[in-house]
């Protein structure tokens, strides 16, 4: 498992997205895996980094981990801000004009667009979302 940990404040996304980008690359994946990746932890850390301890900073914690058979990527983001499951969060209704949607929760619909599997826990004082994509 490979992992990274960074306070988790806006300056330090291109380094976590960075981080997962070499480990994507070094496996040879997809344009579309890596984009889509970055998609998620952009998503997921901007959440971290503006809500997890406002007004105060940090730690987040990014991990990821090849599975080979059949080829998976697994990701986790630890924080130990304020407890927030954003799977309960409602999704959009996208059918909706722009000015008629409710604002907020479009990030956590297009992480679960762009990811197989997704689940959250809240142990130990921390905030712990898994993620599994296949690709």
């Amino acid at each position: 498992m490979e992992k990274i940990t960074v306070d988790a404040v806006l300056e330090n996304l291109q380094t976590v997205i960075d981080f997962a980008t070499e480990k994507l690359e070094e496996r040879d994946c997809s344009m579309k895996v890596v984009m889509q990746t970055e998609l998620v932890i952009e998503e997921i850390f901007v959440n971290i980094a503006s809500y997890a301890y406002h007004p105060e900073i940090g730690p987040a914690t990014f991990c990821m981990e090849f599975e080979e058979n059949p080829h998976a990527l697994l990701m986790t983001f630890i924080d130990e801000g304020k407890p927030y499951n954003p799977l309960e969060q409602e999704a959009p209704d996208t059918t909706l004009a722009l000015e008629e949607r409710n604002v907020g929760g479009l990030g956590i619909f297009l992480v679960k667009k762009n990811v197989d599997e997704i689940s959250y826990e809240y142990a130990d004082g921390k905030n712990i979302l898994h993620m599994k994509k296949f690709f």
